[in-house]
């Protein structure tokens, strides 16, 4: 009988968030609102449109498996060189490519738990340990939110080779300082490569929280990981980058890239993005306002809710999270639950973000679903 590697065969499944649409007929309403995965509620971009309609006529051939112009269009953008800038399949697959890059077997990867929740399965498969580093209050009295980098640095060891910092942290949505970041990277030895995971950066709204490619410069350690997937809103075409200080680390990382993983459609995509920042600038703006609003929301509701950089904000439900999750689905609203932590709840319209806190108040309030 053939079998897969123990680790595979230990590996839980990716759980994505819940079709809305599949929901909204098990419980018999004409739409559920989905607030789990992060997405942005506005429509593609125009010119996003356009590029794609003109892309396809052109999907009888493979894509270029370099995405030339879209690393010009990143490295320009960066002001850096277009060796040190790496486009893959969506930034998970290049946390996967970091993981096969850097990780042998016994080798370790560091990060803050709880985190982006691909990590430990990405050092699962990769065979490595996972070096896991229990996140701490962001303020006095507060709930266990944010990075505890003193603790991150001090645990990382000779085996390790990758540290990820989320920065806005998934799913917390807190975010560190430069002056704590930049004792962090100072602290970390030449031998271990700092990813600095932004897929949130352009809802950062705090002055005090730095651009990761501003720490990365002369750091030859550090690389920064960022998506188009959020607040360029192409989540269904799959395509993020990774930029690095040294360009042997974005050398390394692209030799276990997926030949032609990011498809044509992807790169006209963001190209076209890129193109249209000033919209996208607009869009998150409105994003945050909604955040700001949402959180005030919650917090009269008694939720102790942090301040988020993120485009979600975190809600510690500990031990009553699963239960508050159901009963909010059961309203045909579906939010993200982390057990026994959490609950990630998206920053959607002010629609949706009603009809949610419309959903919280039965439940709290011990009304039933009709």
């Amino acid at each position: 009988m053939v079998r897969p590697r123990p680790a595979v065969e230990a590996l839980p499944a990716y759980r994505p968030g819940r079709n809305p649409a599949d929901l909204a007929r098990e419980t018999g309403v004409e739409r559920a609102v989905k607030l789990a995965s992060n997405e942005v509620a506005f429509p593609p971009l125009p010119a996003v449109v356009e590029a794609l309609a003109a892309a396809a006529a052109e999907t009888n051939r493979y894509p270029d498996n370099g995405a030339l112009v879209l690393t010009d269009a990143l490295a320009r953008r960066y002001d850096v060189h277009p060796a040190q800038v790496v486009t893959g399949c969506g930034a998970v697959m290049l946390c996967q490519q970091l993981a096969q890059s850097f990780n042998d077997p016994g080798t370790s990867i560091a990060f803050a738990w709880r985190s982006f929740e691909m990590y430990p399965l990405l050092a699962q498969v990769a065979g490595a340990c996972s070096i896991q580093v229990p996140l701490v209050p962001g303020r006095p009295g507060g709930p266990a939110d944010t990075h505890d980098l003193e603790a991150l640095a001090a645990a990382v060891d000779e085996g390790t080779r990758v540290v990820f910092v989320c920065n806005p942290n998934n799913p917390t949505g807190t975010a560190v300082r430069r002056p704590e970041l930049e004792r962090f990277l100072d602290a970390v030895p030449e031998h271990a490569l700092v990813v600095l995971d932004e897929a949130y950066r352009e809802f950062v709204t705090d002055p005090d929280v730095p651009d990761g490619l501003e720490l990365m410069r002369g750091r030859p350690n550090v690389a920064v990981l960022r998506t188009f997937s959020k607040a360029w809103g192409l989540a269904g075409l799959r395509v993020g980058y990774l930029v690095a200080e040294d360009p042997a680390v974005a050398d390394a990382v692209r030799r276990t890239h997926v030949p032609f993983s990011v498809s044509m459609l992807a790169q006209a995509a963001a190209v076209a993005a890129l193109a249209s920042e000033d919209e996208v600038r607009r869009r998150c703006a409105a994003v945050t306002d909604e955040r700001e609003r949402l959180t005030g929301s919650l917090r009269e509701r008694g939720f102790d809710v942090s301040d988020s950089q993120a485009n979600f904000v975190w809600l510690p439900t500990g031990e009553r999270t699963a239960e508050l999750a159901a009963a909010l689905e059961s309203r045909a609203v579906i939010t993200r639950p982390f057990a026994g932590d959490g609950i990630r709840v998206t920053v959607g319209t002010p629609e949706e973000d009603d009809l949610f806190l419309t959903a919280l108040d039965e439940v709290r309030a011990g009304v039933p679903v009709l």
